[in-house]
């Protein structure tokens, strides 16, 4: 009988409801070493918290996110709540040393990021940043094919991110258009993202050159008033300053040499949430869709000159990463299920011992980059990630 493992959520909303899927689900199609057993959800409105605990499954709730990271029978400590509480929540649960699996981006800032992986250091807990797309298995087997030198020297990467989702002028000033609470537009919520894939991908980013732009400037802010967003929340008939980018576009020089670009808005109509990847080597190239998440795009330029072009990699043969816990294939996986890999190798990391990629470091690497991404917009030269100090 496996033994079991005690899981805090704190937060709900979307990623609380990817995350409690997976906890419950990882183990019914991957061997995983414990039972995990959704003991608590913290949440700020009890009434909300009660639905969102009862529907999982959960076992108790709480309005006290510093009593569940307290608690003795709590092992992991699961964070999904905004960016700007990451940091407390973090420190505390490593203090407490508790494993900590967290939602990005990391942090606000670097000195933040920092700090939980100071932190997550010292108290020598798994801690693991779930940057979900390195598990989707077209991508991590893109990662096995660049390992065995199919692309050979790696001369380009190009990075697209792109969502729609607050072009409506009526929609509210909610806390990821605020600088202080979300670190920045999509340059934080989607960049993050594409940088991790660009590390992982390609390696370590030297320089960024970056501009961004806010286009509507100014919101309603939430609550009781003259104004009606699409869903039929409600605003207030006061506005508020949005502080943080609408769309940013940087170029990364890479330490081994390689030129990229990362692209990101949430200003590009009809794209809920195309994340796209494509990275140019000496000899063969790689595409990735999201849209089409179990294909991969390889071109082999070691092939004649008549017989080369980009060919599709079904990526669902039990040979490819996770795929052999799913179904026979061409029968394609989802969204869900890279929360489920995710959960999987976590377990199997507080089994072991061992660390789980991305983590806390990898957090604090990749806001680092963030920060002079945003220099070098305020300032309009290149930036070098070294710059930045904590």
């Amino acid at each position: 009988m496996k033994k079991k493992l005690n899981i805090a959520v704190l937060g709900s909303g979307f990623m609380g409801k990817a995350h409690s899927n997976a906890w419950l689900m990882a183990g019914k199609f991957f061997d995983v070493p414990f039972e995990p057993v959704l003991k608590i959800n913290f949440g700020t409105d009890m009434e909300l918290t009660k639905d969102f605990a009862d529907r999982w499954g959960y076992e108790e709730i709480t309005a006290d996110w510093e009593e569940a990271v307290n608690r003795k029978d709590v092992d992991v400590i699961d964070i999904v709540t905004p960016t700007y509480i990451h940091k407390e929540m973090a420190l505390a649960a490593a203090n407490a040393g508790k494993h900590i699996f967290c939602e990005k981006p990391c942090a606000v800032t670097y000195a933040q990021a920092k700090a939980m992986a100071d932190a997550a250091r010292n108290a020598g807990i798994v801690h693991y940043l779930n940057h979900n797309y390195r598990r989707v298995p077209a991508v991590a087997y893109a990662k096995e094919m660049i390992e065995r030198g199919k692309l050979g020297t790696i001369y380009h990467w190009i990075g697209t991110y792109l969502q729609d989702w607050i072009m409506d002028p009526n929609f509210p000033l909610t806390w990821h258009l605020q600088d202080k609470f979300a670190g920045g537009g999509p340059l934080f919520d989607l960049g993050s993202h594409s940088i991790d894939l660009a590390r992982f991908l390609v390696g370590e980013i030297e320089s960024v050159t970056a501009v961004s732009q806010t286009f509507t400037g100014e919101r309603f802010l939430p609550g009781r008033g003259a104004a009606t967003f699409a869903s039929g929340e409600s605003l207030n008939s006061e506005k508020g300053q949005v502080t943080v980018d609408d769309a940013c576009f940087l170029m990364a020089e890479f330490e081994n040499g390689a030129l990229g670009s990362i692209g990101t808005t949430r200003f590009a109509g009809g794209r809920k949430n195309h994340n796209t990847f494509e990275v140019y080597g000496s000899k063969g190239s790689l595409c990735f869709n999201f849209d089409q998440m179990n294909e991969l795009q390889f071109c082999d330029m070691t092939e004649p000159d008549a017989d080369q072009g980009f060919k599709t990699i079904s990526v669902t043969n039990a040979v490819h990463p996770y795929c052999s816990a799913w179904w026979a294939p061409g029968h394609v996986i989802g969204y869900e299920n890279t929360f489920f890999h995710a959960v999987a190798d976590f377990l199997n990391a507080v089994s072991t011992g061992k660390t789980i990629e991305p983590n806390f470091f990898d957090g604090e690497k990749i806001t680092r980059t963030l920060e002079a991404a945003k220099l070098s917009n305020r300032e309009g030269r290149k930036v070098k990630v070294a710059e930045i100090n904590a």
